[in-house]
Parts: C-alpha cells; sequence; structure tokens
C-alpha cells in the first residue's frame, strides 16, 4: 500500500513542504514516485518518517538525524554505532527531562504561593504585601 504526499502529511501531522524537505536532506531517502513523478510512501517510509519525527522532537538536530539514515543504509555493520548514536541521545534526552522537572517544581512551588496569597486576599480583603514588581520570593 502506498500513500500520497498529502496523505502523510495529513496521518503525520506534518506539512508537505516538511516531507519534501526531508526527503530532499536524505532522511527518506528512498521514496517511490509514480510514472508521472508523484511521491508514493510506503508503510516502511512512514516507519522511518515516525523515527524522524521522534528523534526531532526530542532534540537531535537534522544533520544527526542524517548520520543516523546513512549509517542505516550501510547496513548491519553499522548497528553498534547507531547504538551508541541512539544512547548518547537517549542520555541528553533523560537529561532534558530532569532540568524540565526542576522548572515543573519550581512553577508548581509559585502556583501554591500564589493561591496561598489570594486565598488570605480574599479572606482579610487585605493584600499581605504591597505591590511590586519584583518576583515574589516565596
Amino acid at each position: 500500500m502506498f500513500f500520497t504526499i498529502k496523505q502523510v502529511s495529513e496521518k503525520m501531522a506534518l506539512p508537505p513542504h516538511v516531507l519534501r524537505y526531508y526527503e530532499n536532506e536524505g532522511l527518506l531517502p528512498s521514496i517511490a514516485r509514480s510514472p508521472a513523478g508523484i511521491r508514493r510512501y510506503s508503510e516502511q517510509d512512514m516507519e522511518w518518517l515516525g523515527l524522524i519525527c521522534c528523534l526531532k522532537n526530542t532534540g537531535m538536530s537534522i544533520k544527526q538525524i542524517k548520520h543516523f539514515v546513512a549509517l542505516s543504509l550501510e547496513g548491519d555493520s553499522t548497528l553498534k554505532q547507531r547504538c551508541a548514536l541512539l544512547q548518547e541521545h537517549k542520555k541528553e534526552v533523560e537529561n532534558q527531562i530532569q532540568e524540565m522537572q526542576r522548572y515543573l517544581q519550581k512553577v508548581t512551588h509559585k502556583i501554591e504561593y500564589f493561591t496561598e496569597q489570594y486565598t488570605k486576599v480574599e479572606l482579610t480583603g487585605v493584600s499581605p504585601r504591597s505591590r511590586s514588581t519584583a518576583p515574589e520570593t516565596g
């Protein structure tokens, strides 16, 4: 079964120009064409596209993805290199997640602080502090 660029665009939530860009950059090197020159995406192309989106959405650069694709095209002799590349990327993603968790804790703390402050104002009608443009220390 083959898919048109429009079908792939809709299914993957990617604009057609992004699909063409990925193909031009060598990230999707084996897109078949109909006799009329229309792109025909296979199930395997869709799998590749899913991986490309995953890697890109987790911060891997197009250059790195291109390198990964090139290694993949070389076959099983590059399995260890591909695994190492993905392991390094996984570490980077885990570090990003830890950083985001710290940011989330800060936001959560601020929500708790502001909730406490506006609750006091609602109960007493008096602001616990004068108006300031500096960030609250709570």
